[in-house]
């Protein structure tokens, strides 16, 4: 007797109803497969779901195909597709990172799952966040389910052709042996899961006969098997390995697929070597990505033969000589990108010839290219990106013809902007031209472009108009007068209101009042009017800016309090008004969520308070140079990012969405004072953790519960009026790198755990009232002298001064009385010879000389006497 399959009577009855449809009496449907609605609620079970992405599917109800991510084939009703990827786009805002705590996480029991939904021919689980995928073998697995009854071999049974993985940043596979079982796999996508461990990828991958969409890029894969001769793939399209490890030449294998590969990039890996002509082979090539590797040699003349090629893209390499003719045959290209390289030579307009159909055009090198084009030649194209340089002293005049250039970026070039430049980027919606050094006046300039950085030019003249439109504008760096009044308060361009923001016009020369026109930029995420001659209070009106996360007003010469409406700035992360003559008490009404206080070289009174130690996100507490005092807080233990050591995992970058989903991304930065200099923080600042509260008028002792901060990196507490001594457990603080305790009055032995800091790389406890021996065998010894002078009490190396145990002295050699005596004198009467000729000619310049020049002179002699005190006082500090 003949039995039908579930599937051939599914069909059956569809046929059948069709055939009885005309005369009403069909009233067949279909049900739901209860082993397929049994599957899902089992992957429901093995997840975690914090936001409900889930929650559509109900136990409850038969069906399970109006439940989100689920789809069911139309006919049969089962389960063939189950597209669950997790959404983090990226806002305008001040990000650390993409924000998954919404979506799915746990572990992803994929051998189960495709043994339970059998028909699954879709899975795409990308950009969620889970951890592991347990691969036992899926026979195993098999073995253990009641569903293997339905399968004549079931290591081979699943149906899977689509499988997405990637972005799954935490997810770490030990191997890919798992995937030989999926022969029916044609799409997998494995971008940016951990595949450090995997050695055998490539062999694991030509066991997929219908793979045809290759993914693997950002998997910290490094063994590319540049020897091997073949790989066994029979069907492969598109093969992306980009940021990876791949240290080697292109392998061998590549060269001798079969399967008409169209897309291959291997962009940012250490790519080396020439470009072998056995490239050739790959003559279907229509994408070939090989930027920011180490190929060098030169572009050979054969490259202009790939006659569908669409998009070339070598940039950031070592490349040399001069670009070939022949690269202009290829007639199908949309997109050229050979910038960051060391080509040579000069490039003419025979070169574009046949590129009609260019769009992007990104051709810049060191040393400049030499672009020698006819000033009436009109270029087959019309792009709608350029990447260029340009030696001046004027613009090319191709350039102006090119009506539909949505972006335009110009690099290491000088040329004179005019009028004619002005308005023809008006019409272009991104706009780069930072560090070049253009000249030109802006005082008359209307800017319409979403996107403009002008930064580190040689830009003069008052500040520019901006339109409605514009949304990041940089003009920092650059040699711009006048008031910042025009730019923020012109109603006419910002209609009332505009939709800046982004403003950063920081290092020019602006002066006058803040204005109080910031109702109109409310807006505003990140602002930057540092470096200037900025002057008066900082206005209240810039606590209307609600979504400002960063503000920077440092080296100006505002005074005046810190207004309290910037308490409504409840998104303000990023607090900068370093070197003012700004006063007052020290805000308390800081936002929990804040990350860097800057307030040093100000007039700041008061004490320190206390609701600093509820900000736990805190990573940057810098009020030097002050008048602040009274005692340290003794809660500053509770700032949770200073003592788990996790500042690293939240990065101060801004990300800003401005046009067609393109996003700019800007690193805040900071100058800070450690180790003992000023160093810029930019792209590294939320690795650096510091509390600088030096040159204050502090007293007291110092917390011992500071020194649980083990994610502490700097800590100055230099020129106060604390006392105490260094608890045993600073030692707790490991990550140390920077202690300044210097001219204090703090007292006691240095402790021994201070030498267990073994990232410690300056330590200043000098001017103070330390005794004993500093601690030996150990780092401590390898600093500077002058980080231990002026603790009479102290003995031992780095000093000079010989500690005395058991009321002997300990040396290596005999005691010579006469040695300390012997080994001053002659530098006492150097410095005395010295002294008398420099006051004899002193004396003589002031009787002949002017005002100025004995005030320089008397200026000379206290320098001079400083460094003779000093001098006797190491001594004394030695042989005392």
């Amino acid at each position: 007797m003949n039995v039908f399959s579930s599937r051939e009577a599914a069909i059956f009855a569809w046929l059948l109803c069709m055939l009885m449809l005309s005369s009403g009496t069909c009233n067949f449907n279909i049900g739901c497969d209860q082993k397929d609605k049994l599957g899902l609620l089992n992957f429901k079970k093995r997840v975690i779901d914090p936001s409900g992405v889930l929650s559509s599917w109900n136990p409850h109800q038969d069906c399970y195909c109006e439940w989100r991510g689920v789809k069911c084939d139309n006919i049969t009703g089962r389960v063939t597709g189950l597209s669950l990827p997790c959404s983090t786009p990226i806002a305008t805002t001040y990000v650390d990172k993409p924000d998954k705590s919404h979506c799915l996480t746990g572990s992803i029991y994929l051998s189960l799952l495709l043994v339970e939904l059998e028909f699954l021919n879709y899975f795409n689980l990308q950009n969620n966040d889970f951890l592991a995928v347990p691969f036992d073998s899926m026979h195993q697995n098999c073995h253990n389910l009641s569903v293997v009854s339905h399968f004549h071999h079931c290591d081979n049974s699943s149906s899977l052709r689509h499988l997405n993985l990637a972005f799954n940043h935490n997810l770490v596979i030990n191997n890919l042996r798992w995937l030989s079982r999926i022969l029916s796999l044609e799409y997998l996508a494995l971008n940016g899961i951990d595949l450090h461990k995997e050695t055998n990828w490539l062999q694991s991958m030509t066991m997929l006969p219908s793979l045809s969409v290759l993914l693997m890029s950002n998997c910290q894969l490094k063994d590319f098997s540049p020897s091997l001769p073949h790989a066994n793939f029979t069907a492969l399209n598109v093969l992306d390995l980009s940021n990876n490890e791949f240290g080697s030449e292109l392998p061998k294998w590549l060269f001798n697929l079969s399967c008409g590969i169209y897309v291959l990039d291997f962009g940012f890996n250490s790519l080396r070597g020439h470009l072998p002509e056995v490239l050739l082979n790959l003559q279907q090539l229509e994408y070939l990505n090989l930027e920011e590797n180490n190929l060098d040699g030169p572009i050979p003349s054969w490259f202009g033969k790939f006659q569908y090629l669409e998009y070339l893209i070598i940039k950031g390499n070592m490349f040399s000589g001069s670009i070939p003719p022949n690269l202009g045959n290829l007639s199908s290209l949309i997109l050229l990108s050979i910038s960051s390289n060391q080509f040579t030579g000069v490039v003419s307009e025979r070169y574009f010839s046949k590129l009609s159909k260019l769009k992007v055009l990104i051709m810049f090198s060191s040393p400049p290219l030499v672009f020698d084009c006819d000033p009436q030649w009109v270029p087959p194209f019309q792009l709608e990106r350029l990447v260029i340089e340009f030696a001046g002293p004027n613009l090319p005049e191709w350039l102006y013809t090119q009506r539909y250039l949505k972006r335009l970026s110009i690099f290491d070039s000088s040329f004179v902007a005019k009028s004619k430049f002005w308005n023809f980027v008006s019409r272009v919606t991104n706009l780069d031209l930072e560090y070049n050094m253009i000249v030109g006046n802006l005082s008359n300039v209307l800017l319409n472009s979403s996107f403009v950085s002008l930064s580190s030019n040689d830009l003069k003249g008052f500040l520019p108009r901006l339109s409605s439109n514009v949304a990041i504008f940089d003009a920092s760096n650059n040699s711009l007068s006048g008031s910042i009044f025009p730019l923020l308060c012109d109603h006419k361009m910002l209609n009332g209101k505009g939709s800046l923001i982004y403003l950063d016009i920081s290092g020019n020369h602006l002066s006058g009042e803040l204005t109080n026109c910031w109702k109109n930029l409310e807006s505003l995420i990140y602002v930057n009017l540092g470096r200037n001659n900025l002057t008066g209070k900082i206005p209240s009106s810039m606590g209307l800016l609600s979504n400002l996360a960063s503000l920077h007003l440092h080296e100006n010469n505002l005074y005046g309090r810190i207004p309290t409406s910037l308490q409504n700035c409840h998104s303000l992360l990023v607090f900068n008004v370093r070197q003012n003559n700004l006063s007052g008490n020290i805000p308390n009404w800081i936002p929990h969520g804040f990350k860097a206080l800057q307030l040093r070289s100000n007039n700041f009174s008061g004490t320190i308070p206390t609701q600093i130690c509820q900000i736990s996100s805190l990573i940057i507490l810098d009020i030097a140079d002050n008048i602040i005092t009274g005692q340290i807080p003794t809660c500053l233990h509770n700032i949770s990012s200073l003592v788990f050591n996790n500042a690293s995992e939240s990065s101060l970058t801004f990300s800003f969405a401005y046009f067609c989903s393109l996003n700019y991304f800007k690193n805040d930065d900071l100058e800070l004072v450690t180790k003992g200099q000023v160093s810029d923080y930019g792209k590294n600042l939320h690795f650096m953790t510091l509390i600088d509260m030096s040159r204050n008028n502090l007293f007291g002792t110092v917390p011992p519960h500071m020194f649980s901060l083990i994610g502490l990196h700097s800590l100055n507490l230099s020129h106060n009026k604390l006392t105490g001594k260094i608890p045993y457990e600073i030692g707790n603080m490991r990550n140390l790198e920077s202690l300044d305790l210097s001219s204090n009055q703090m007292q006691g032995e240095i402790p021994q755990s201070l030498a267990d800091l073994s990232f410690l790389g300056f330590l200043n406890l000098s001017f103070n009232n330390f005794t004993g021996k500093i601690p030996s065998g150990t780092q401590l010894q390898g600093f500077d002298a002058t980080g231990y002078i002026g603790n009479l009490g102290l003995c031992g190396p780095p000093l000079a001064k010989i500690c005395w145990q058991d009321g002997e002295p300990k040396r290596s050699k005999p005691i010579d009385e006469n040695d300390d005596k012997s080994e001053f004198l002659p530098w006492f009467y150097i410095g005395l010879e010295s002294g008398y000729v420099t006051g004899f000619l002193g004396v003589s310049c002031a009787i002949f000389f002017n005002t100025k020049w004995r005030h320089a002179y008397f200026k000379f002699l206290y320098k001079i006497r400083d460094r003779f005190y000093v001098m006797i006082l190491i001594k004394m500090n030695s042989s005392g």
